[in-house]
């Protein structure tokens, strides 16, 4: 059995402010809101919908753990629900290594009902507040 992926779509997002939870039990916790988010692909393209999104960081040691949330309404206005989790290496500093992602998607839009039974991978490069993704289906 092979693994196939499936180009699904780019993934640029900018993130805003960000509030220092501080150091709890699981790591130091960062939450960093999402002001603009733009999905684009031939199968799937949108825009954050509203102020739907963060990134809650969760940092142990160098080991970064990422949770993100949004939605996005794609460009024939559909509302597609995007969460996923993920590890970045910190050990050279914010931004030196990638981010690998398992995105899932939801939505009650007939149209992209396809997406509620999809398996995504993504690889990410955080640069400042610019965030970027290459997003695959797993197939």
């Amino acid at each position: 059995m092979t693994i196939e992926l499936v180009p699904l779509c780019m993934v640029e997002i900018t993130l805003g402010e960000q509030i220092f939870v501080g150091a709890g039990g699981a790591g130091m916790r960062v939450i960093a809101e999402v002001d603009a988010a733009t999905l684009s692909g031939e199968r799937l393209s949108g825009t954050l919908k509203g102020k739907s999104g963060a990134d809650w960081v969760t940092v142990n040691g160098t080991i970064g753990v990422v949770d993100v949330r949004i939605a996005v309404e794609t460009h024939d206005g559909a509302v597609v629900y995007v969460s996923y989790g993920g590890r970045v290496d910190f050990t050279d500093g914010t931004g030196a290594a990638p981010i690998y992602v398992a995105p899932t998607f939801e939505t009650g839009d007939e149209r992209y009902a396809w997406l509620n039974v999809v398996q995504a991978v993504g690889k990410g490069d955080l640069q400042g507040s610019a965030l970027t993704y290459e997003m695959y289906e797993l197939r």
